[in-house]
């Protein structure tokens, strides 16, 4: 099942997508793809559904039809640092002894097709493709062996990060992530009976259409059950908290020499099973 919210920004209304890829309208039968909606019984309800029952929405997703990021009234956005050991190394920093969390602020969510706006004084805008986790079912204090039973599904995000505000501007990373606009989310959130491996899903970044990030889940250093449990030893999760899980090696900080975002360009990327994002850049 792949949910999403479609609409124009702030007033998006949930749906699905349908086996030949049009939009169907949920909004008589939930609030919001968020919260309660996505543990487990709201996704047995909406698993229940026959989608050719629910209005169909006109106009084609990420076409004539504005897609939502696919997770609304995001709790917490949890990132994780440095988990493809290739990416640890062309940044220049070790590969860690445990996972590395950052934050980005939920005002940087946007649509997968939204733009990104680079900040007032940045000078290294850079991209990264992840693998979204979204939480189904709350927990705290995980167990590993039972962490996918509260993983609602997964989605792309594109971990947006300002080098220079990140890493040279004193504080935590979190300055350098959260900026507005540096979360575009979805096309759509993928629930975990379509992914046949989780452990092998392929993902791409382009810039103005040159390959810039190649990658797969496959290399990814601390696995999807150990982020959730390791996250949830520090706080509690909630159904709607997303958590993303890394980049792989390809990002504008690791090319010789190194190219960021200024404005015009066009980032398309991508993860297999999951769909795809298009953003067009505008300068600061």
């Amino acid at each position: 099942m792949k949910l999403l919210r479609y609409g124009a920004p702030g007033a998006e209304k949930p749906g699905l997508l349908d086996a030949s890829g049009r939009v169907r309208d949920l909004s008589g039968v939930v609030p919001d793809i968020s919260g309660g909606t996505l543990r487990p019984s709201g996704l047995k309800a909406l698993h229940a559904l026959d989608p050719e029952t629910l209005p169909l929405v006109d106009g084609t997703p990420q076409d004539d039809l504005r897609l939502g990021a696919c997770v609304g009234s995001i709790g917490k956005f949890v990132c994780i640092g440095l988990n493809y050991a290739d990416h640890a190394e062309e940044a220049g920093m070790p590969i860690p002894e445990e996972p590395i969390i950052f934050n980005k602020w939920t005002s940087a969510v946007v649509g997968p097709n939204d733009d990104i706006q680079v900040p007032r004084g940045s000078v290294k805008t850079d991209w990264e493709v992840e693998l979204g986790v979204v939480i189904g079912e709350p927990g705290s204090y995980i167990d590993e062996a039972n962490a996918m039973d509260h993983v609602a599904g997964f989605c792309v995000i594109n971990d947006v990060s300002e080098r220079d505000f990140q890493l040279n501007r004193a504080g935590t990373w979190d300055k350098g992530k959260g900026c507005d606009t540096f979360g575009p989310t979805g096309p759509w959130l993928v629930t975990l009976d379509e992914i046949a491996d989780m452990d092998d899903l392929d993902m791409w970044l382009d810039v103005d259409g040159k390959r810039m990030q190649t990658g797969s889940t496959s290399t990814l250093i601390f696995k999807i059950p150990h982020l959730v449990s390791y996250c949830s030893q520090f706080m509690s999760l909630q159904a709607g908290d997303v958590i993303s899980t890394g980049t792989p090696p390809g990002v504008g900080m690791g090319q010789s020499p190194q190219q960021y975002l200024h404005g015009g360009e066009v980032v398309t990327l991508g993860i297999a099973g999951l769909g795809e994002q298009k953003s067009k850049v505008l300068p600061a």
